[in-house]
């Protein structure tokens, strides 16, 4: 017998919101630099282990009155938005995929569906922990866009073993290169490889580099990652001025290998392989076209981010945006494709225009760092990729 359609729903939800409470551990721990796994929930005021019958996603929240059950601390509403969001998220998707025709292409959900669905619920599950860690400290750690763009590449070079290489191309399900993205892809790789060399070899400094930042390499700052909400930490810690100008102009040396070598990479084959040749190229097999489709999504969403990063920076003379959207943005196009982290890019300022708004109307200062808006933002392209799809067009969406 079938199941229900409203135990699915249940069970969806309810698998979201233990998610979400996972997401919470992570919201809070990383920036702390703590164990994901050990030690086990605890009160962070008493330090009181909590036992599994308090840590039932929304209800035991509800249940203890929004207090640790030992010391009747407050505990925080955002772990209940957390839960009750991520569960959201999970039951919207799967009610929009496969219950609506707002995502036609991606069913049915035991055929090509299912993979579509975890992709897109991994990458939107990390980027609301993203999100919650930007809002509380100004940092996007680079290990949960690793983390994404990671399983980006694997389920596009995978992909094409569960879903019909022809139904991915023909409806964009997961990037694709074609002959000339893939060299472009190849060589960027290369470059990106280059520009890895300088830095270890310590040809090329770190823009935004000081004797203390061990941790660089492990968690990017946004632009006002250096405004500390602690008065305490404030007295402690100096405030250390940069020529915002001359970090940008390292930037830009670190991503000149890149670009120079996707460039030539280019020219070698448009230059010396015909179009008739191009379509028997070795990028044209699925696993390799997806896996170089991946990748040049990811180019394509850091290099948009960077890009506006560096100009601000160089107009204004201070730090625009940061280097922790740029990597956000690259692990959504290795998932998504180039040009659909493109238009989410171009989407989220009316998030933000619409936080602004809201900020006059209410009177309110506080300012809220870029992450959640281009999450949203991503959030959007993805739900409405099939109405995009039929007026871009597929070969433009790849």
């Amino acid at each position: 017998m079938a199941v229900p359609d409203w135990i699915w729903f249940v069970f969806i939800f309810a698998l979201g919101c233990c998610i979400g409470s996972f997401l919470n551990v992570v919201i809070y721990r990383m920036p702390r630099d703590k164990s994901l796994v050990t030690p086990p929930s605890s009160c962070p005021s008493c330090g009181k282990h909590i036992r599994f019958y308090d840590n039932i996603p929304l209800l035991s929240w509800l249940l203890l009155g929004r207090k640790c059950r030992y010391c009747r601390v407050p505990i925080s509403p955002r772990y209940f938005a957390i839960e009750l969001l991520t569960g959201s998220v999970f039951l919207g998707l799967f009610i929009l995929y496969f219950y609506t025709d707002l995502r036609e292409t991606v069913q049915p959900f035991l055929g090509r569906g299912w993979l579509i669905y975890l992709l897109h619920i991994i990458m939107l599950s990390a980027f609301i922990a993203a999100s919650g860690i930007d809002l509380e400290h100004w940092i996007i750690p680079l290990a949960i866009c690793w983390l994404v763009t990671a399983v980006g590449l694997i389920v596009s070079t995978v992909g094409p073993y569960v879903i019909d290489p022809a139904l991915i191309r023909a409806y964009s399900l997961l990037p694709v290169a074609s002959a000339g993205t893939g060299a472009l892809a190849l060589g960027g790789a290369i470059g990106l490889g280059i520009s890895w060399g300088l830095l270890a070899s310590g040809l090329l400094k770190r823009s935004y580099e000081t004797n203390e930042s061990s941790e660089h390499g492990q968690v990017e700052q946004n632009d006002n990652t250096a405004k500390n909400n602690s008065s305490e930490s404030k007295e402690q810690t100096p405030e250390i001025h940069f020529n915002h100008r001359l970090e940008a102009f390292r930037e830009i040396i670190f991503l000149l290998p890149i670009i120079i070598c996707s460039i030539a990479a280019y020219w070698i084959i448009s230059s010396t392989v015909s179009l008739d040749s191009q379509n028997n190229f070795p990028v044209q097999h699925p696993v390799i076209a997806g896996f170089m489709g991946s990748m040049w999504g990811y180019f394509v969403g850091c290099g948009i981010v960077w890009g506006v990063r560096i100009f601000g920076t160089l107009a204004f003379g201070k730090e625009a945006m940061g280097l922790g959207d740029a990597h956000l943005m690259g692990a959504a196009g290795a998932v998504i494709g180039p040009l659909p982290v493109v238009l989410a890019f171009f989407i989220a300022p009316f998030f933000g225009l619409a936080w602004a708004g809201f900020q006059m109307f209410f009177k309110k200062i506080r300012q809220i760092p870029y992450g959640p808006f281009l999450s949203l933002g991503i959030f959007v392209v993805i739900i409405l990729h099939d109405w995009i799809l039929n007026r871009i067009g597929f070969y433009f969406y790849r």
